[in-house]
């Protein structure tokens, strides 16, 4: 009988280990992802930064910008009032109190003007604290007063070569006319309108620029 010898060609584990086979495309994918991996951490914190940089900005509102801004929209803020009137102007040369005859000059003057009221804005302050923007306004007042001279007419004028009339005469009167019309808007609330307005405009500019959280106070 023919024996066979048989032969353990089994190989140690240490050894099969080391013979391991070489995967190099599996070793450049590792390598390719771990890459993408830093890159994209890389631009997640580019752009955190850049973010919280612009948060910062934004939380931060500029009391003189706010300023600026506000004196651009000074003609927003202010109410306009036309009105017609019509006065009579009469003067006469006097002695020890008494006209004196044949000296009266008079004239009905018809006219259309305008009166402007608010605030100037170019004087607001503005400050910022914390997360609060202050607004402190001027008073209200009377900004322009404009006579239209093409709407002017004159009536029933009478003239005396003893007492013509004269450019302080017109200039007079006009000022007297201009005192009593500021006066009669006065009494209708023209000021209340204009500081009413003034506060809407603020309000309407600068609340929708602050960031979320913030609020505005005006004084």
């Amino acid at each position: 009988m023919e024996n066979t010898e048989q032969k353990d060609t089994a190989v140690p584990a240490g050894e099969a280990r080391g013979r391991r086979r070489f995967r190099p495309l599996h070793t450049l994918r590792l390598v390719l992802l771990a890459a993408a991996l830093c890159a994209a951490a890389g631009v997640g914190c580019y752009l955190a930064g850049r973010a919280a940089g612009a948060a910062q900005q934004i939380q931060k509102p500029d009391a003189v910008v706010v300023e600026n801004q506000l004196t651009q929209i000074s003609e927003l803020a202010s109410v306009s009032w036309s009105y017609t009137n019509m006065a009579q102007f009469e003067s006469s040369n006097e002695f020890y109190g008494m006209a004196v005859p044949f000296t009266t000059k008079k004239f009905i003057l018809s006219y259309d003007g305008k009166i402007k009221a608010g605030v100037d804005l170019s004087r607001a302050e503005v400050s910022v604290s914390g997360t609060e923007v202050t607004v402190r306004l001027p008073e209200a007042e009377i900004l322009s007063h404009e006579i239209d001279e093409d709407s002017v007419e004159i009536f029933d004028e009478k003239t005396s070569i003893f007492n013509p009339f004269t450019v302080e005469d017109f200039t007079a009167f006009q000022a007297d006319q201009k005192a009593a019309m500021e006066e009669k808007a006065l009494a209708k609330g023209l000021l209340t309108e204009g500081l009413q307005q003034a506060r809407a405009s603020v309000r309407a500019l600068v609340e929708p620029s602050l960031p979320e959280g913030w609020t505005l106070r005006m004084e």
